[in-house]
């Protein structure tokens, strides 16, 4: 005999009462269709720090220079990725981020399981306000490069007193941990003629143009590396600060420790030594942890 209306039969999958009203029913249904799938759905892997999830989430920054793309940010950290999840045993995905502000709000949110990042100091503001954990750094570290044209009568850091000098602009990185380097050495910007320009290759234009008469750049960049070779001088070189640090969120020390493990061995095997070439590391160093929590300090940050 058909059902009454507004009735519906019992299910042969979620049995219940005959002739149960269609709302009840329907409730009664929803229940048991959300008790099927979730049986039959497998289980993720669990993220550390016990969010789930079948992958980590690793975010690339390479700050201000070149002009690589999503596509090709993954293809050149895929690698890298490979090695910190063979560590972990679970997937690695690289995601690009472009602005500073998505780092930070990446990081904020910890939409990022895992940072390697330029400049130094996001990193540094990841393990200071945000709860992440040290793993590496990259070598050769970074330093300020104080530089003149080859023609310059200038000679030493104590003669730059008085003397136009160009940065890049105010709020880098660079001029930040150039001015932080020149503090230190008794020369305080503020009281100084400084000219502050867009990006660091215009700061080889103001000097070999007569613009300024000493100037500042990263040790990293192509200005530096090229300078000597054109007959100029770097009359002075920074300390050391780390370079490209690696950081992790709601990673356990024997994960930490693994990671570490397989960057470290990187230099040793052919496969590792592409990986590090291709994204422009001599190797990784893992004992710059102390440096990297104090460089905002350094930095008057």
């Amino acid at each position: 005999m058909p059902p009454a209306l507004g009735t519906i039969p019992p299910s042969p999958v979620c049995p219940g009462r005959k002739g149960l009203h269609l709302k009840t029913a329907f409730a009664q249904w929803l229940i048991c269709l959300s008790l099927l799938i979730g049986a039959s759905v497998p289980a993720l892997a669990q993220r550390p720090g016990g969010q789930t999830s079948n992958q980590l989430v690793f975010g690339i920054s390479e700050g201000t220079s070149g002009g690589l793309d999503h596509a090709q940010v993954m293809a050149k950290y895929k690698g890298l990725a490979d090695v910190i999840g063979r560590a972990l045993k679970m997937k690695v995905s690289v995601v690009f981020a472009r602005e500073f502000a998505q780092l930070e709000e990446g990081m904020k949110s910890g939409r990022y399981d895992l940072v390697m990042a330029r400049p130094s100091d996001y990193p540094s503001r990841g393990l200071r306000d945000y709860g992440y954990s040290y793993i590496a750094s990259a070598k050769p570290e970074g330093q300020c490069f104080v530089i003149v044209p080859k023609d310059s009568p200038i000679k030493s850091l104590a003669e730059v007193k008085g003397k136009r000098i160009v940065l890049p602009e105010q709020i880098a990185y660079m001029s930040r941990f150039c001015a932080a380097e020149l503090r230190d050495k008794g020369i305080l910007l503020p009281q100084e003629k400084v000219q502050y320009v867009r990006e660091q290759a215009a700061v080889a234009f103001f000097l070999n143009n007569k613009f300024a008469d000493v100037g500042a750049v990263a040790s990293y960049s192509g200005i530096a590396r090229n300078w000597e070779k054109d007959g100029n001088r770097v009359i002075h070189k920074s300390v050391l600060q780390p370079y490209f640090p690696l950081i992790a969120r709601q990673l356990k020390p024997d994960q930490i420790k693994a990671i570490q493990r397989e960057l470290l061995a990187m230099p040793g095997n052919p496969t590792g030594q592409a990986e590090l070439q291709r994204i422009g590391v001599k190797e990784f160093d893992i004992t710059t942890e102390s440096r990297l929590r104090d460089l905002l300090k350094w930095l008057g940050l």
